[in-house]
């Protein structure tokens, strides 16, 4: 970044304010449709739950957010991304502290869904947002490290779900973890309201000059990008990008949900298991920011989306034909890593031509069908688990998943990622 030049220092400045905000609210997300993995430790066996029943209730709520998606990122281009996102937070926190008082698969099932209902829009209403501020050609390290917040919220909820589980009295461990988790997504959403500003237009902390500067950096964007929204439905490079965002997708809830359980089963203590997990998410948040950095800097982002892709299968391959313990976590390593670095780089392409009620409902429409990844994956892998006795087929069949998204990214996003241009 050229910090002698204006609309760099203005960039820099925008980022200081608004990325550990956004950071922030999505650590608070994840942590709320996430923390699951840790209860089930417990859970599953209070209530009887079997593999399959905790996969399906743990995808489920990808498929509220599916059914939501599109109408909530509409919602947020109508009335404003402060209020919007005060609304998503604070009923998603109300609800997943409700989670702790199921009683069995139905309720289960149900609360679940309705948190991914309430939860929905976040995270494309997120990128949209990004857009009003970032230019394309800064957005990888922007978006990297807006999604560090995804590893980040594992690196700080894993150790603190795992002693949670420990607390026993009027509620159980994982009820105490389920309620208390919950809080801070209420807070933060009320608190959201003061912090965000909805664009660069109404930002108290901007002069008028440099608001000015940063709206013509923004107004200097490539041309070519879509702005209607059913010009954007009659587009088809928006229908082919949900393949690979797709198979990133059913690789990072498949492994992320079950991860806990798997590490678990390799001998360790519910504690050991928290810390244990941290790892992966740790060196992931690193990595992916790197890979944004480096992406940005070359002005590439196919071979960075499809290299990322390839290492996360060969760690997930490697995670299912090791059987040593710190062959399995490293395994594990590689691929959050592939995974997470992947999906950062590659919303620079849908982003790049997308603008106003296209780019609203297009993230939304491009986020929510592939975030039935979300709900194939833990499914997938619990259906696989019960039939077959271990995890090895369901880790196989997500490295394959991650296999076809680096495929189809060199096969066909990078002749859009310049037709974008």
């Amino acid at each position: 970044m050229n910090l002698a030049d204006p609309s760099e220092r203005i960039l820099a400045r925008a980022a200081w304010r608004l990325i550990p905000v956004m950071g922030l609210m999505y650590v608070v997300s994840f942590l709320d449709r996430v923390n699951i993995s840790f209860a089930a430790l417990t859970m599953n066996h209070d209530l009887g739950f079997s593999d399959t029943v905790f996969g399906l209730g743990s995808g489920i709520f990808f498929l509220g957010y599916f059914l939501f998606e599109v109408p909530s990122n509409l919602m947020l281009e109508k009335v404003g991304a402060r209020a919007w996102m005060c609304r998503i937070m604070v009923t998603w926190g109300l609800l997943s502290m409700a989670c702790a008082f199921v009683q069995g698969p139905l309720s289960f099932y149900v609360l679940r869904f309705l948190l991914g209902a309430a939860e929905a829009g976040l995270y494309p209403g997120m990128i949209l947002y990004m857009t009003y501020w970032f230019p394309q050609a800064t957005r990888a390290r922007f978006i990297a490290l807006f999604l560090a917040a995804v590893p980040l919220a594992s690196v700080i909820g894993a150790p603190i779900s795992g002693w949670l589980l420990g607390f026993e009295g009027a509620l159980h461990g994982w009820q105490w973890l389920l309620l208390l988790e919950g809080v801070p997504s209420v807070l933060l959403g009320t608190l959201v309201l003061w912090l965000l500003p909805d664009r660069p237009a109404t930002a108290s902390w901007l002069s008028a000059p440099e608001k000015e500067i940063l709206q013509a950096r923004l107004a200097a964007e490539p041309p070519g990008a879509l702005h209607g929204f059913f010009q954007m439905l009659a587009d088809k490079r928006i229908w082919i990008f949900i393949i690979p965002d797709f198979s990133i997708v059913i690789g990072l809830y498949g492994l992320g949900l079950w991860m806990p359980q798997i590490i678990k089963g390799l001998g360790f203590s519910n504690l050991e298991t928290g810390f244990l997990v941290v790892l992966p998410y740790a060196l992931a948040m690193a990595g992916m920011v790197l890979v944004g950095l480096s992406s940005d800097k070359r002005g590439e982002r196919v071979f960075h989306i499809a290299g990322s892709a390839l290492a996360a299968a060969l760690g997930l391959l490697g995670a299912a034909l090791f059987h040593s313990p710190a062959l399995v976590i490293g395994s594990f390593c590689l691929a959050s890593i592939g995974i997470y670095a992947a999906l950062a780089v590659f919303w620079t392409l849908p982003t790049a031509i997308l603008r106003g009620l296209a780019a609203a409902g297009g993230l939304a429409l491009l986020n929510s069908f592939a975030n039935l990844g979300g709900f194939f994956g833990p499914y997938l892998m619990g259906w696989l688990k019960q039939l077959t006795g271990d995890y090895s087929l369901g880790l196989e069949v997500l490295a394959g998943m991650e296999t076809l998204a680096a495929v189809t990214v060199i096969l066909i996003g990078r002749a859009f990622f310049r037709r974008a241009y």
